[in-house]
């Protein structure tokens, strides 16, 4: 799941207008987002092992601080304080947390049982969707054209920048994830941790894009 949990930030734009969107791309993408500072801290760990799903090649044996459900929780309710010490706002505070939490639950859609309940010796949960790509890519294309949808429903361009950069945004997303998908197993998990990193370009992006865009009154 890539294209799909940037398409939930793009979405929540619509109940949330006082929110950038570079922020709710952090949350809907944060557990991805800690994972490859983790991998590279030998926190957690993930081995390269070809076939292992139809989807992937990467085997996630051990990832309890990003992914275990206990923490995920943890994380949404962090996210929620922090939203709510700064905006004052509650439900933006709850979106926030909401966009946290769904990554895990899109995750379990697609991970092979591999998601721990909570650090430890947890039972793993996943109902394997990666074994089905074409499948994958339908549920995953369809959340990230929705969320694009709503996005442009929620707001419109101030000027070039806000027009030309949101759909450079989505280019680059896609691009990504087309990438991903036909790309060649990855070599080494620090090759796997320093790339994803590159993630944070796109929450770089999102932020300028939506500072040149305003709430659509229609």
């Amino acid at each position: 799941m890539f294209i799909g949990h940037f398409g939930v930030g793009f979405g929540a734009k619509k109940a949330a207008t006082g929110l950038s969107l570079g922020l709710l791309f952090i949350a809907a993408q944060f557990l991805d987002l800690l994972w490859p500072t983790l991998l590279l801290l030998n926190a957690e760990h993930v081995v390269i092992a070809p076939g292992n799903t139809k989807s992937t090649p990467l085997d996630f044996t051990d990832y309890p601080i990003s992914h275990s459900l206990l923490m995920v929780l943890i994380w949404a309710i962090v996210f929620g304080a922090i939203c709510w010490l700064i905006k004052k706002n509650i439900k933006y505070a709850v979106i926030l947390g909401i966009c946290v939490i769904s990554h895990w639950v899109l995750d379990l859609i697609v991970h092979r049982p591999d998601l721990p309940l909570y650090p430890g010796h947890s039972p793993l949960l996943g109902l394997g969707l990666w074994n089905y790509p074409m499948i994958t890519a339908l549920v995953e294309g369809l959340i990230f054209i929705i969320g694009v949808t709503f996005y442009l429903q929620a707001t419109k361009a101030k000027n070039g920048i806000g027009r030309f950069g949101l759909w450079t945004l989505v280019l680059l997303l896609v691009l990504t994830h087309v990438a991903n998908m036909v790309s060649p197993p990855p070599t080494t998990v620090t090759a796997i941790a320093w790339s994803a990193q590159l993630q944070w370009v796109f929450v770089l992006l999102a932020f300028w894009v939506d500072h040149n865009r305003m709430v659509s009154k229609s």
